[in-house]
């Protein structure tokens, strides 16, 4: 079992940043994919970004592209989520997850989940 906490999460300008960070314990952090999703308000759970286990490689979604960074810190067990130029449609909550996959991108190929926390950009 792999617990995550999600932090981070506030109202921002458009065109402002914020960084969401994620902890994990319970399992070992670098035995899994680490990665963020959003959720808007009547849309279906979207992936945002991924990092591999021994963070040499990252995905993003064509969306955040440039704009947003993820990374992970093995030594301390948090997984984050650097994101600029923030647009008011990246209004979402935003989900930590691992997986067990590589190459994961789809919500049901993630076997861990954290509460989310909620991210609102202001036009």
């Amino acid at each position: 079992q792999v617990q995550l906490v999600e932090s981070g999460g506030g109202l921002v300008q458009a065109g402002g940043s914020l960084r969401l960070s994620c902890a994990a314990s319970g399992r070992t952090f670098s035995s899994y994919v680490m990665g963020w999703f959003r959720q808007a308000p009547g849309k279906e759970r979207e992936f945002v970004a991924a990092i591999s286990r021994s963070g040499g490689w990252s995905s993003y979604a064509d969306s955040v592209k440039g704009r947003f960074a993820i990374s992970r810190d093995s030594a301390k067990n948090i997984v984050y989520l650097q994101m600029n130029s923030l647009k008011p449609e990246d209004t979402a909550v935003y989900y930590c997850s691992a997986s067990g996959t590589y190459g994961a991108t789809k919500p049901y190929e993630y076997d861990y989940w954290g509460q989310g926390t909620q991210v609102t950009v202001a036009s």
